[in-house]
């Protein structure tokens, strides 16, 4: 049967969010508590200089 009627404010406009949300209602999925907002914050795992460092010191190696 097709919808006749413009889809709903509140209906999903792609097809992966309708199946997220058919997940959900049958409990496979569980959506975040506190849903983030934004990128979170970057946090460095080492300096550049140090990364160039040791890509220098393993081409030596070869």
């Amino acid at each position: 049967m097709a919808e006749l009627a413009p889809p709903a404010a509140g209906r999903s406009a792609t097809p992966a969010d309708a199946l997220l949300a058919d997940a959900v209602r049958k409990g496979w999925v569980t959506p975040p508590a506190l849903p983030a907002v934004g990128v979170p914050p970057r946090q460095p795992v080492a300096r550049l200089q140090d990364i160039l460092s040791e890509l220098h010191d393993d081409r030596d190696a070869r």
